[in-house]
């Protein structure tokens, strides 16, 4: 692919936009996050309060994110958003009167940190929605990567910034200019054009009937992105919790200590923003590219387990974090791209939820093992298991994508005169192409035809 195409969704005046706002709401964000661990940190000298307070904004995605998919398939994403700017606004300013008064103390940091995940549960789901409609379908998956990279570079400039004004000033700094930084999203919000490029349909207030039970019930009825959200799940709890196994390796086998592990989350971010750079330069991202990212993942995360130093982990810690953000963006890709538009605001909450969950199980985990097991042992078995779990995934990707090639076969018809017709239609056609009307009922996303139209037959078995 042409490096231009690299960076193909910028083509999109939206897109533009939206991404510059983007990426400075992503630094204050990072900001504010940085902040907020220095101050619990400083006021309780417990890292286990400093976890908590993570905890807090963690946890509403679990509970809220499948209303904010409800409320992103109902109603116009532009004054949603606008309205959880402010409210994230308000809570930052909030914080920064904290830091800068000490009126209220850690009880109102945890409130507002709790508040604070609340309105980004809500928020996720109609901002995704909102962002598959600022570009073109061929263009989408390209928009998520570029969106993981802006999301990767402001992480590392945030936190690098933050650190530095933290140490001069204090946290009150900080959170003054993450409650500025959503201006700029509220600005891009106003600034944008709908309808100049033809992307993904928003809600259209007629067909979205149902709530958070009609979003379960479509799900069900979908087993291929069931199969990829629960690859996501086992390669996000076991493989993805590297906060855990690094700091875990560091501090044991490696003997590489704070430094060491200060070296290896700087090598992972730099990976996270190689991945997402490999992401958007596919031409498309589909099931066999999940499957693949997972397999190259779950096998380095075996290979990182038997690295002899620091150096040669961090080797390997590079690609997988690559690896990861690939998977990330193919799932998200799908996701957007092979739902009923009535439902993709929930199937991106049962996204959302899925990460979240994956986080609160697998660190845990990883932290039991390694503490009892030993780190090595620990990314051996995880990656052995994630492997098992890709193959598997795979080989049920595979057979789904097969009924639904045999779903759109044409049966031949029983009518004389229309058998006469089927057999003249088969002579005309190629042998190898398959009849792209679907029966009703044959749940097959739209991107996916063009696909099956092309494959052939289907593999006897």
């Amino acid at each position: 692919m042409a490096t231009g195409a690299t960076f193909a969704a910028l083509r999109h005046r939206n897109y533009r936009i939206w991404a510059l706002a983007g990426f400075v709401s992503v630094i204050g964000t990072w900001m504010q996050v940085l902040g907020v661990n220095w101050y619990v940190l400083k006021e309780t000298g417990s890292a286990t309060s400093m976890g908590f307070a993570v905890l807090l904004q963690a946890a509403p995605t679990l509970l809220l994110s499948v209303w904010g998919g409800v409320l992103a398939d109902r109603l116009p994403a532009r004054p949603l958003l606008i309205t959880a700017q402010v409210a994230h606004a308000t809570l930052a300013a909030g914080l920064a009167a904290v830091a800068l008064t000490g009126v209220g103390g850690l009880p109102l940091i945890f409130a507002i940190s709790l508040a604070t995940g609340a309105v980004s549960a809500i928020e996720g789901p109609v901002m995704g929605r909102w962002a598959a409609t600022l570009v073109d379908r061929e263009t989408l998956g390209n928009a998520l990567a570029l969106g993981s990279l802006t999301n990767s570079a402001g992480r590392i400039l945030g936190m690098s910034l933050g650190a530095v004004a933290v140490a001069a000033v204090g946290p009150a700094l900080l959170f003054g200019i993450n409650a500025a930084s959503f201006a700029a999203v509220v600005v891009a919000l106003f600034a944008v054009r709908p309808g100049a490029a033809p992307g993904l349909a928003g809600p259209d207030g007629g067909s979205n009937r149902g709530g958070v039970r009609a979003g379960f019930a479509y799900l069900r009825g979908q087993p291929v992105l069931l199969l990829a959200l629960a690859l996501s799940f086992v390669l996000g709890s076991l493989g993805r919790n590297y906060q855990v196994t690094m700091a875990a390796m560091s501090d044991g086998p490696l003997h590489g200590g704070a430094s060491g592990y200060g070296v290896l989350s700087t090598v992972f971010a730099v990976g996270t923003v190689v991945g997402a750079l490999v992401a958007a330069r596919q031409r498309s991202l589909g099931y066999r590219t999940l499957a693949v990212a997972g397999m190259l993942a779950s096998g380095l995360q075996i290979v990182a387990g038997l690295a002899p130093g620091t150096f040669s982990f961090a080797a390997v810690i590079l690609p997988i974090a690559a690896a990861a953000v690939v998977i990330d963006t193919t799932v998200g890709t799908r996701a957007q791209l092979d739902t009923d538009g009535a439902m993709r605001g929930r199937v991106l909450a049962a996204l959302a939820v899925t990460g979240s969950v994956s986080a609160a199980v697998g660190a845990p985990l990883l932290g039991w093992l390694a503490e009892h097991a030993g780190p090595r042992q620990t990314l051996v078995l995880a990656g052995s298991t994630a492997a098992i779990a890709t193959v598997a995934a795979a080989v049920a990707l595979d057979r789904q994508r097969t009924r639904a090639a045999l779903a759109l076969v044409a049966p031949r018809p029983r009518h004389p005169v229309r058998r006469v017709a089927w057999r003249a239609a088969r002579i005309v056609r190629p042998a190898g192409a398959v009849c792209v009307i679907a029966p009703a009922g044959v749940g097959v996303g739209a991107s996916r035809l063009g696909e099956l139209a092309t494959a052939g037959p289907p593999a006897r078995r």
